[in-house]
């Protein structure tokens, strides 16, 4: 059985609480490792290291930090099949998509090289008579990231990488479900040249992560999961005095207005609500089509394109559409709200409960379910199930479509699929949701703008990546500067005016 490590300063450790989580592989339901849950005394001691490494780190120029994360990016390059590999293992989506996990952190790596451009402040000559006044961006010293299972690549990159090139030392707390990856990710960095301690990865779970809101030399905290789990860390870091930001649940709603391109959007829906097994906080949950023509022309090409879905696990090839669930818990929370929609009446038209993969019984598999006829009322509409279930909701008008993804609790994400701009621009300018796709099914925005959600999707005042990951993680100071020259007119006893 292999023993997994935390890495702290530049090297492998082992835990030393004496507590250990089991790593699965999902596709056979095996233990295939043991991951170290960290106690409040290793967290601290790693925080401490962190603290000690970091004024140095963040003394050097934001050019040479920028160059480590150019090489990462080489790196991550050479050794994206073995990142892949490991990341598929443990969390059992398929290679084509663990690619893509590693590739969008890449991105956000490739955005921080900017860091020298970035980092710069503003500056106003001449103010006042002989006065100047700038402003400079420095690193809040030691900061944390705690990141879900569902991407053990990307969302750690996205935590760390503006974190680092900004000049922060950071504590990474990953799921304890698939660890490997993050600890991969902490060799490459020492490869590509950062200095001991100031990445150091700590396994654990919640008392790992009470550790880390707790201690008073962690400034700032990123987070992403579930929203009562947001909304936990959201409170309790910043009743600590700590910068916080949370990114939670999610119920994407995609509406098809009567003129959308029906298999083009029969489509999307598949690959949007079906890729990774649903375990996506970007996954469209919930189909809007607009006239019951419209739906029902959308269920007839639904159900024939997810009747030929190639569920499997990783070593099947690249043909497989998804993979296992992470977890046999996590399985049965899917069954069990499927088996409630049932009951609440909502129309089961593809049912996927008796789905069993012949050599891999006792792993995670979940067949594709598709609803019909779904009520705002019932819990498969108002919770978010993590799974590959699809929920139809039928909606006689735009305006009665626009509501109900305005309506629901959650802003993460949601898609239109029309052929009519005036349509679209009214919909992207009225609905209350943070990320919007027009004839996108998924719109995770790229590196360079920011990632986000509204209401019960987030809590904090910045987003993920772009210029808001320089922000969250720096202060701004500013300076304003008087040299003075000439005959001194002696000590002033007022504010002078400005002229």
């Amino acid at each position: 059985m292999q023993e997994l490590s935390h890495w702290v300063n530049g090297q492998h450790v082992k835990g030393t609480s004496g507590r250990f989580g089991d790593v699965f592989n999902p596709a056979t339901g095996d233990v295939q490792a043991r991951v170290p849950l960290a106690s409040i005394a290793e967290l601290d001691a790693a925080v401490a290291a962190a603290a000690a490494a970091q004024p140095q780190w963040g003394a050097t120029n934001p050019q040479r930090r920028a160059r480590v994360m150019m090489e990462f990016v080489r790196l991550l390059n050479r050794d994206m099949d073995k990142l892949a590999e490991a990341l598929s293992r443990e969390h059992g989506k398929t290679l084509p998509d663990a690619k893509g996990d590693v590739q969008r952190g890449l991105e956000v790596a490739e955005f921080c090289i900017g860091a020298p451009h970035l980092l710069k402040g503003e500056f106003t000559d001449s103010a006042g008579p002989g006065i100047d006044m700038y402003s400079m961006r420095q690193p809040l010293g030691v900061v944390a990231g705690i990141t879900p299972f569902n991407f053990p690549a990307m969302i750690p990159m996205w935590k760390f990488a503006p974190a680092l090139v900004c000049g922060n030392a950071f504590i990474l707390k990953p799921s304890e479900r698939d660890p490997s990856v993050p600890l991969m990710l902490a060799e490459l960095l020492q490869e590509a040249g950062l200095p001991d301690g100031i990445l150091q990865v700590i396994n654990g779970d919640k008392e790992a992560v009470d550790a880390i809101l707790d201690n008073p030399i962690i400034q700032a905290v990123g987070f992403v999961g579930s929203t009562p789990i947001a909304e936990y860390i959201y409170g309790r870091g910043c009743a600590n005095g700590k910068r916080v930001q949370c990114f939670g649940g999610a119920k994407n709603h995609m509406i098809i207005m009567p003129d959308a391109d029906m298999d083009q959007a029969a489509d999307a829906l598949v690959g949007a609500g079906y890729g990774a097994a649903g375990e996506r906080c970007m996954a469209i949950s919930v189909a809007v089509p607009v006239g019951d023509a419209t739906a029902d022309a959308l269920i007839e090409r639904l159900i024939p394109r997810l009747e030929k879905l190639k569920v499997g696990p990783y070593t099947a090839g690249n043909d497989v559409d998804y993979g296992p669930v992470v977890t046999a818990a996590a399985k049965a929370n899917i069954h069990r709200l499927v088996e409630t929609g049932v009951a609440q009446g909502a129309k089961l038209v593809v049912d996927g409960r008796d789905f069993s993969l012949q050599g891999y019984e006792n792993g995670f598999f979940v067949g594709p379910h598709l609803f019909d006829h779904v009520t705002p009322d019932m819990d498969i509409y108002r919770k978010e199930i993590f799974g590959p279930v699809l929920s139809t909701v039928r909606a006689q008008s735009y305006e009665e479509a626009l509501a109900l993804a305005m309506d629901h609790e959650y802003g993460n994400g949601t898609a239109i699929y029309t052929r009519d701009g005036d349509t679209a621009r009214d919909f992207a300018a009225r609905v209350n949701i943070g990320m919007i796709g027009i004839n996108v099914p998924i719109p995770v925005p790229l590196a360079y703008h920011t990632f986000g959600g509204w209401k019960k999707s987030a809590f904090g005042d910045l987003n993920q990546h772009g210029p808001d990951a320089f922000r969250f993680y720096t202060r701004t100071k500013t300076i304003t500067a008087r040299w003075p020259s000439g005959i001194k007119e002696g000590a002033a006893f007022n504010f002078k005016q400005m002229d």
